[in-house]
């Protein structure tokens, strides 16, 4: 992906015009105050102008059949946007885990719906403040006359308050397994959360007893979770350089217009440095990025590493840019009508999910053999 085709191009140019107009500050904002929902028309428009849920659903399964290079693409924009959609946890989280999970009759039972933007759907991995690893699930699913229950807490779920096809990790008798719960039914409750960034939603999903069906391969879970959340991580990383990207362009303009002292404000060398470090960092991550998402859509043996390596550096890269934009402004950086508050927030919302920096360079050092 370090390199892009005159097709992709065409999808960025489409999908940031769709994104302008329906993601707009205006639209972002009228979300602020909600802790579940989104733009539903946006999302059928995506769906509808764009096919973006398809795109890396193969034509098997009623998708576009392209590549996680495309939808990479998407995310990158979606991040300059500040998208409020689940796009994540449906096309990149739920997505994966069916097509992983080697369950052709599962997968056919959801997927044409997820392509179609009719069915919202995500991963239930997380309990408690845990780190997301296979010792830490402790939710069990039990038979009772052939049929799997699921008891347990699932935390920080991801657009968990909307989504109508919740994938769970659970254990068996036979380890850690994954399981389709529809969201709607007697047993399942959800309570969104309130978090810093209100742009993107995250619940608390309480299974009592909820009926469940196994994906994939009983005590295999957990290979299938993990190589998900490396291609997680890959996307978020993708998402964070394109919100970077946006906030260093919006703040260098300002630069050109601010004056002061009846010059420019980008003609200090004082502010020069500190923009030119923003684009290294921007540039650094944006290279960790693409190599990961590449890495990803090769199915390369180093998608773990790079992935990590890319949500570290992204993560951080993003989070100084942002806050270092909020300097730039000054006073104005700081008022709550200024957009430079939701993108810091944002980042910092970024950091944390899927893995932080610290976890993801722990990971790192495991994987080198430090």
């Amino acid at each position: 992906m370090l390199t892009s085709t005159p097709e992709q191009d065409e999808l960025r140019s489409v999908v940031r015009r769709l994104f302008d107009t329906h993601s707009s500050e205006e639209h972002v904002r009228s979300f602020l105050d909600q802790t579940s929902g989104f733009d539903v028309t946006s999302w059928k428009l995506m769906a509808e102008q764009v096919g973006v849920q398809a795109l890396a659903i193969p034509e098997e399964y009623g998708g576009a059949g392209f590549g996680f290079a495309e939808l990479a693409i998407v995310l990158e924009e979606s991040g300059r946007s500040l998208l409020c959609a689940p796009l994540l946890s449906t096309c990149v989280l739920a997505t994966y885990a069916l097509l992983l999970a080697e369950d052709p009759e599962t997968a056919s039972r959801y997927l044409p719906g997820i392509a179609a933007g009719e069915t919202i759907a995500t991963l239930a991995v997380t309990e408690g403040n845990e780190t997301a690893s296979e010792e830490n699930v402790h939710v069990r699913a039990e038979l009772h006359e052939g049929s799997y229950r699921i008891t347990g807490v699932k935390s920080y779920v991801l657009d968990g308050a909307d989504a109508d096809l919740l994938i769970v990790a659970a254990r068996t008798e036979r380890g850690l397994s994954l399981f389709t719960v529809d969201a709607h039914t007697e047993g399942v409750t959800t309570e969104p959360l309130s978090t810093l960034d209100r742009t993107r939603n995250l619940a608390t999903v309480t299974l009592n007893g909820a009926p469940a069906s196994l994906l994939g391969e009983d005590g295999r879970g957990w290979d299938i979770v993990a190589e998900v959340l490396d291609i997680g991580a890959a996307a978020l990383a993708a998402e964070q350089v394109g919100g970077a990207a946006h906030v260093l362009e919006s703040t260098v303009e300002y630069a050109k217009m601010r004056r002061q002292f009846g010059r420019p404000i980008g003609s200090f060398q004082a502010i020069k440095h500190q923009l030119a470090d923003m684009l290294v960092e921007l540039e650094s991550a944006r290279s960790a990025a693409y190599y990961a998402c590449g890495a990803v859509g090769a199915n390369s043996e180093d998608r773990a590493l790079a992935s990590s390596i890319a949500k570290t550096y992204c993560s951080d890269a993003y989070y100084h840019i942002a806050a270092q934009s909020i300097q730039i402004h000054g006073g104005i950086g700081f008022t709550w009508e200024h957009p430079a508050h939701l993108y810091f927030k944002r980042a910092r919302g970024s950091q944390t999910l899927l893995g932080s920096p610290g976890v993801h360079r722990r990971r790192i050092a495991e994987l080198v053999g430090l």
